[in-house]
């Protein structure tokens, strides 16, 4: 069985390539084109974005055909397919990859929507690769994929509101009252549905850290986590979250990885936050 996903994964090269991972593109429309989201450096990207206020760029899910076509040279190798992908509720890449998966005869594919996204999505796509390499049967994958998704949390903190707003990600109204208000909301990704909910504002990055911590250690306990703390261009707020974080929970490993441009068009570079699962759910893996 070979793994799909996509770029708001947020896979590291060195994931990719020793997991054989197939990925396909999400795209950023800039006034003169449209590139692939891997396409650009994370600092080329957020330096741009930066200078383009108040304009931002818009994104793009993959055409169904980019997925056909992964899919048809898979299925050609005699491989059935796992493709774990994006929430739902915040792209229409499930529903792009289930149309091209229809597009391919013969193709076994089994689409997985992952309800989340960056590190959260992340993780799910790892377990699924090293289970399959361990030799797990597919409806042990598919089960504990269940209990990753359902124990994970993906939670996060903005420096403004503006670019959710501008990217049509959450309600005006209330964006540009937390702009007028100079607040920071917190930020988590819904396991029920996939889209966001607010979890607090506060008046500044640092309390709301704070919050973010807080809302884990409640969350998880003394339970043993694996931490993926990601952010756009704020790496001196990823390293005082990595901190806290590790002073607070049961941490057995943690690293520090940059969001995707993709999903950085709708943050903006000041996003720093933390995608935290339990260990136990990834027993034998990990």
């Amino acid at each position: 069985m070979k793994i799909v996903t996509d770029c708001a994964a947020d896979l590291t090269l060195e994931d990719v390539q020793s997991l054989g991972i197939s990925v396909a593109p999400l795209y950023i429309s800039f006034p003169e084109g449209q590139i692939n989201s891997d396409d650009i450096t994370r600092d080329d990207f957020y330096n741009r974005l930066k200078s383009m206020v108040p304009e931002v760029p818009s994104t793009a899910q993959p055409a169904p055909g980019v997925f056909a076509s992964i899919y048809q040279k898979l299925a050609e190798l005699g491989e059935e397919i796992l493709s774990i992908h994006i929430s739902s509720g915040l792209s229409g890449t499930m529903n792009s990859a289930r149309l091209g998966s229809q597009q391919v005869q013969g193709a076994i594919v089994n689409l997985v929507d992952s309800f989340t996204l960056s590190g959260g999505e992340r993780f799910q796509v790892l377990a699924a690769a090293w289970a399959v390499k361990a030799g797990w049967g597919k409806s042990k994958v598919l089960k504990m994929l269940e209990q990753v998704r359902d124990s994970t949390e993906v939670i996060y903190t903005l420096e403004t509101l503006s670019y959710l707003a501008r990217g049509g990600r959450i309600g005006r109204v209330q964006a540009l009252a937390g702009s007028l208000l100079n607040l920071k909301p917190i930020i988590r990704v819904d396991r029920k549905d996939g889209k966001y909910s607010t979890v607090g504002k506060t008046r500044t990055v640092a309390r709301a850290l704070s919050d973010i911590v807080e809302h884990l250690k409640k969350e998880y306990g003394e339970k043993a986590v694996w931490v993926s703390v990601m952010h756009g261009q704020y790496a001196e707020q990823a390293n005082e979250l990595s901190q806290k974080l590790r002073e607070n929970l049961n941490v057995t490993k943690l690293e520090i990885l940059r969001i995707s441009p993709v999903l950085g068009v709708h943050t903006g570079p000041g996003v720093v936050g933390a995608a935290v699962v339990p260990v136990d759910t990834l027993e034998g893996l990990i």
